[in-house]
Parts: C-alpha cells; sequence; structure tokens
C-alpha cells in the first residue's frame, strides 16, 4: 500500500541526546516509519552533532552556518520531499501511537490542502500551534510559511494569524488534534534543564518582527482565501513594515492598539489576547512587569 511521506522538520543546537530520544519516539509511535523523513538542519560549528544517524529512518541533513529559525526551518522545507510538512523540536517526543495515519486521514479529507493541524503538547493544548501541520500544498500557497526574519520563535503564531483571518471570514481551517501528543519537554514545563540553546535566544527579540509582518500574514491569508473560494475574501494588505517598536509603554499601546486591535481582518478575541499579550511582553521585557508571558 502506498502511502503519502510526511516530512519532519529539525533544526537542532547541541543536543544530540535529545535528537536521538526524538529518533527513538519516532521509531516506537510510527506506523509506517519507512514513509517519514526527518530533516535535521545542525550548525557547521556543532561537531558532536554532525554524527548523527538511524540507520532505521530515512534521515536528511543540511550542515550549514548558524541562521535564524525561519532560515533553518526554511532550508529544511526546501530539502522535504512530504506532503504533509511537520515543525517539530529536538526538545519534543512523541507519545501517540500510530500518529502518522492520524495525519494522513487529515490530510485526505481537505482536498484542497489548506488547513493548519497541531497536536496536544501537553504544555500549552490547544491554545497554540506549537509543532505546526500543514500540506505541502498550502506550503506553497503561502509562499514563504516561516519567514527568515523570525530569530527563535513566533513561527507558530505568525501561522495561527493567518489562518484565524480565514476564520474571521467564516473559513474554518484549524485543527487541534487533542488526541496526537507530541510531548514539549520544555524548561518552562519543569520537564527539562535550561541549557545554552535555551538562553542564547532573546527571549523577546521577534515581537518587533511580528508586528512588522502583518501585511505579509493578510497576503498569505488572501491567498489561502483564493485557493479556497476561487475568489478574494479579504481587504488589500500589505508587506513587512517599520520594524521600529516604541519603546514608551503608553505609546506601545498606541502602536497596538492601532496596528492590532483595530485589526478588522482579525477575530475580536485573537486581537484583544494580542494586544493584552504584547503589551504584557513590551513592559517585561523593560523590566515593568514580572515576565509571565511565555
Amino acid at each position: 500500500m502506498s502511502v503519502s511521506t510526511i516530512s519532519l522538520l529539525l533544526p537542532t543546537r547541541a543536543r544530540p541526546k535529545l535528537v536521538e530520544r526524538f529518533f527513538q519516539s519516532v521509531l516506537e509511535q510510527t506506523a509506517y516509519p519507512e514513509a517519514v523523513e526527518i530533516i535535521l538542519y545542525i550548525d557547521d560549528d556543532d561537531i558532536e552533532s554532525h554524527g548523527l544517524e538511524c540507520s532505521r529512518l530515512n534521515i536528511k541533513k543540511i550542515i550549514g552556518e548558524r541562521i535564524t529559525m525561519g532560515g533553518y526551518n526554511s532550508r529544511c522545507l526546501g530539502l522535504a520531499s512530504g506532503e504533509i510538512i511537520v515543525l517539530v523540536n529536538d526538545d519534543m517526543v512523541i507519545r501517540s501511537k500510530g500518529w502518522d495515519e492520524r495525519l494522513r486521514r487529515l490530510d485526505e479529507s481537505i482536498p484542497d490542502g489548506v488547513y493548519l493541524a497541531y497536536g496536544n503538547d501537553l504544555f500549552k493544548g490547544g491554545r497554540l500551534c506549537t509543532f505546526p501541520i500543514l500540506s505541502r500544498k498550502c506550503c506553497d500557497l503561502l509562499i514563504d510559511p516561516y519567514p527568515v526574519e523570525y530569530r527563535g520563535a513566533f513561527i507558530d503564531y505568525h501561522l495561527m494569524d493567518i489562518f484565524k483571518r480565514l476564520e474571521c471570514e467564516g473559513v474554518r481551517r484549524i485543527h487541534y488534534l487533542e488526541d496526537v501528543v507530541f510531548e514539549h519537554l520544555h524548561f518552562r514545563a519543569g520537564k527539562s534543564e535550561v541549557d545554552a540553546t535555551y538562553t542564547q535566544r532573546g527571549r523577546f527579540a521577534d515581537d518587533g518582527d511580528f508586528l512588522a509582518l502583518i501585511g505579509v500574514r493578510q497576503n498569505a491569508a488572501r491567498r489561502l482565501a483564493l485557493a479556497i473560494n476561487e475568489r478574494s475574501l479579504l481587504g488589500e494588505g500589505g508587506g513587512i513594515a517599520d520594524r521600529h517598536v516604541p519603546s514608551n509603554m503608553f505609546a506601545m499601546a498606541w502602536f497596538l492598539t492601532q496596528s492590532v486591535l483595530f485589526d478588522r481582518g482579525l477575530p475580536i478575541r485573537w486581537r484583544f489576547f494580542l494586544w493584552y499579550w504584547f503589551l504584557g511582553r513590551h513592559m517585561a521585557a523593560r523590566g515593568l512587569l514580572r515576565p509571565f508571558v511565555n
């Protein structure tokens, strides 16, 4: 029986033992391991990880310069051959038997390929697509699903925001697969120790990039709407805006009000969440608030 290939995109740095743990979880939980490929991106100075292999899995490796998280995932996507694309981390393990069959059933149920799916990470659950799942068709429609501007975070929020725009127009294509457990063993969930790979990422470094890419997400949502309905459901949008984010709290609140709260292309609850969340992050980044936000 021929089954569609699933590509797991896995940038990793200085965590060979965790990657081997992830490989083992794939072997234990996958119905058709021969139809799964893992695309690794390893920094050229991470010598210890260069030898990562698993004879029972299809492993493809890219060894290159240290770039952004968006760059890592985009390079991995360029080497992927799968019809279903999944972003994964080296600090996660797969807990659900037959997860790959569940993804294929979903993919087959949506002929146009326009969907954003995600499993249960046992940390943020249904609130966020921590490990986003897209079809190859959807990646092609988005053109740049993992923008290189994102240095270490926000790809999940970026994709969620695009599909929230579709949802605002009555097109619901977000699928939370609660029964597919991709456990995120993150230190903020109390499931791992803090290491250099965590601490070297600027926690608030990507906030301005997310806000600057509003127009990009508007255009991406429009392309998806055209693919679904053969007409544009959304208004005109722009590209990348000025990345400057106000440093003054009150100026930032007004900036968020204009750019997020008044964005009628998004559901009202998502707008209020982003406004509150980004303002909290802004204050935490400047020491004005305990950094309670993830």
